[in-house]
């Protein structure tokens, strides 16, 4: 369905002198952010078979991002050609979302693993829908729609459900707040994807915050921050031992490649809020292919959560579509 361009509502511009327009969310839209959201999910399942031969996280999130940036390398010189000027207009877009879209959201969720369960820290990274929300209501000073803060308590109900937070939990407010710093990166993430006028290609956005983030994740691995170590062993995946670069492989162009492009593309079709709602699918996708891949089979509670979380989107969808 083809997209079309409506009045933009003012947003927030990030420092990129220009300001960001929507535009009317159609189903291509949709399906964008629900691939971006599947491809997303097949991080965890990837990871944890690297993880669990010995890999750390820094090393498999820093290999993650600099192979997806040499990988997207060629394809990005191609496009840009003629078009350089754009970076120089572009360049704090390409540094906020490295830097906080990429590996600022990275390094903060990690921190927060470390103190808190990690249901507890993704919770807390997926709060950036309601915080756009909550942005958004103070930007314009304009109380958000009953249909959006019901599908906003909708989703929450349905992501609480679906990571099954279960038995004792620890709660650590130091990782409380490196959680929440999860999150804004995450804001700034859809926010800097969802800017059209005079904004580089989705292509070239990606590429661009993946070698910022690459830079600043092998920086702080180089100041002791992160321990760096990669074991070249066999690894597990849907219960057949496969070779280590089958799972790094998986993890540069699935989890990376084509989630980054095309959850940029879909930010721009549906705006940042909408699309920040839609990839709380991320979480249920995440738990399906944790199901294939590794074996670990969803609880009844984790579907009903996935069923709440995609009746709290159509609400919100329901009132982009109502007010454009």
């Amino acid at each position: 369905m083809p997209l079309e361009k409506v009045t933009p509502e003012p947003g927030p511009d990030l420092g990129s002198g220009h300001a960001t327009h929507k535009l009317r969310p159609g189903l291509g839209g949709v399906g964008i952010a629900l691939f971006s959201s599947a491809v997303f999910g097949l991080s965890g399942s990837f990871a944890k078979a690297l993880l669990d031969v010995g890999w750390t996280p820094a090393a498999a999130v820093t290999l993650r991002m600099g192979g997806a940036a040499l990988v997207l390398l060629i394809p990005t010189l191609l496009v840009m050609r003629g078009k350089w000027a754009m970076l120089g207009q572009n360049w704090k877009s390409i540094l906020l979302f490295g830097l906080f879209g990429v590996a600022a959201c990275q390094f903060f969720y990690f921190q927060a693993v470390e103190r808190l369960d990690v249901g507890v820290a993704l919770l807390l990274e997926y709060l950036a829908p309601v915080l756009i929300v909550l942005f958004l209501w103070v930007r314009h000073r304009k109380r958000p729609a009953a249909l959006t803060i019901g599908g906003t308590a909708l989703s929450l109900i349905g992501l609480l459900a679906v990571l099954d937070l279960t038995g004792s939990t620890r709660v650590d407010p130091i990782g409380v707040l490196w959680g929440l710093g999860a999150a804004v990166g995450l804001v700034v993430y859809f926010f800097v994807s969802a800017r059209v006028d005079g904004a580089l290609p989705p292509l070239v956005l990606a590429t661009g915050g993946l070698l910022v983030g690459t830079l600043t994740m092998g920086l702080l691995g180089l100041a002791g921050i992160f321990q760096m170590r990669v074991v070249l062993a066999p690894v597990k995946l849907a219960q057949w031992e496969t070779h280590w670069a089958v799972a790094l492989g998986g993890l540069i162009i699935f989890s990376t490649v084509l989630s980054y492009v095309s959850g940029i593309m879909a930010a721009r079709a549906l705006g940042s809020k909408l699309a920040s709602f839609i990839s709380l699918t991320e979480v249920l996708f995440a738990v399906v292919w944790a199901w294939l891949l590794l074996g670990q089979l969803p609880a009844g509670i984790q579907l009903l959560g996935g069923t709440l979380i995609v009746a709290g989107v159509l609400l919100v969808r329901a009132d982009e579509l109502r007010n454009p």
